[in-house]
């Protein structure tokens, strides 16, 4: 089997990579019957020298891969026929502006391998940037906070070498007696976490956090069912939230009341309520002032969240009485960080660490016939149609949704 590493070239620029040199290298030495070859990038964060330097080959053609690897869509005219690719494709949630991607991943016999879709047998995702999304996405938020407040001035992620650099930047972090609300429980909200940590502040339960106040900035993490509650005022688990979202309604508002920062590391699942709507931002109680989602869905259950921003801007206000964004210090705003690309600011960690988790959990599955049941689960397209997994998305394909 002859494996290639693609180059990027959507625009902007992502210098991300599914393996480092040395991930590579290890590859080589765990699956020797394996060959390599990675194709030439001026903007990749490892140089093309950086492989060679490993003895593996360098070139700006690999028409004679098998598997072709990548980490963001592909452009349709680069795309090669008849082989099999593992990219984020973003077109399992049927993204309108990625049809004509998806169309011609079937036109040309390709077999797409979405890495959103890799998964163990109770569907957990196995690999991919959340954690990395998430220490960003913190970092980002205090960023913002620290230029509206004129308090401390922290770097630009992109800016910075590596997280150890992004953490010791974090020293001029200096914050007053804030109530920081973190959601979420997976690797996005963990990542997040990390910060928190890092800055050395007190974790309080949810009890505490929305009774008392504090002589010291604190957080909270909650998850789902801190933050929804069954309309009819049962108490269930989880399971039934996932199962019967219709039956709930967003609770979120008593913890908008005593919040400072909301630092947005949730998965949002369809049929859920949303967290708050732009009624409950009007309302005289709703304390947050600033916004790190992460999360980033647009125009839904974060409700300031107008519109995804960018590394190079990355924060806007949204005024809650006129709906409509404002500059991110205005004094009437509350402060919007959504960058939708946030692990692309720390290429080098975030390669390094995907890498580690696609060798550990795909590369095995080439070659021990797929036990586990990896690699059929994720294949969304084979000999020119969709698999029966995805066969949702026919509709999608046919421009009939």
């Amino acid at each position: 089997m002859k494996i290639g590493i693609i180059r990027e070239r959507k625009t902007p620029p992502d210098r991300r990579v599914v393996f480092s040199p040395d991930k590579l290298k290890e590859l080589q030495e765990k699956f020797p019957q394996t060959q390599l070859k990675v194709e030439s990038s001026s903007i990749r964060v490892f140089p093309d020298a950086a492989y060679q330097e490993h003895q593996i080959e360098v070139a700006e053609d690999l028409s004679d891969c098998d598997v072709l690897l990548g980490v963001k869509e592909v452009p349709i005219e680069a795309l090669i026929p008849n082989k099999k690719y593992f990219f984020f494709s973003h077109t399992i949630k049927k993204q309108p502006y990625n049809r004509d991607l998806l169309q011609a991943i079937l036109e040309k016999n390709i077999e797409l391998y979405d890495h959103e879709t890799i998964t163990d047998h109770k569907g957990n995702r196995l690999i991919g940037f959340g954690r990395y999304a998430g220490i960003v996405g913190a970092y980002n938020g205090f960023r913002a906070f620290g230029i509206r407040e004129n308090a401390f001035q922290l770097e630009k992620v992109e800016n910075l070498s590596d997280y150890k650099a992004v953490q010791q930047e974090l020293k001029k972090v200096q914050l007053p007696n804030l109530k920081i609300l973190l959601t979420g429980g997976g690797k996005v909200a963990n990542g997040a976490r990390e910060i928190l940590e890092h800055l050395h502040l007190k974790e309080v339960n949810v009890q505490d956090y929305l009774v008392n106040d504090f002589e010291e900035p604190v957080f909270c993490q909650i998850d789902v069912m801190d933050y929804n509650k069954r309309k009819d005022g049962k108490n269930l688990d989880r399971y039934d939230f996932y199962n019967n979202p219709d039956e709930y309604e967003s609770d979120f508002m008593r913890f908008a009341k005593v919040s400072d920062v909301f630092i947005a590391g949730h998965f949002y699942g369809d049929g859920a309520p949303f967290l708050f709507s732009r009624e409950d931002a009007k309302h005289p109680d709703f304390k947050i002032k600033l916004v790190a989602d992460v999360s980033c869905d647009i125009d839904g259950p974060v409700a300031s969240t107008l519109r995804p921003s960018t590394i190079a801007d990355p924060f806007y206000g949204y005024h809650p009485e006129t709906e409509k964004e404002v500059e991110f210090n205005h004094p009437e705003a509350i402060t919007v960080m959504a960058v939708d690309n946030l692990p692309c600011e720390l290429p080098k960690d975030a390669s390094e660490g995907f890498g580690e988790m696609f060798l550990e959990n795909v590369i095995p599955a080439f070659f021990n016939e797929d036990i586990d049941g990896i690699l059929e689960r994720a294949q969304m397209t084979f000999q020119g149609k969709l698999t029966p997994r995805f066969a949702y998305l026919q509709d999608f394909v046919d421009g009939k949704e």
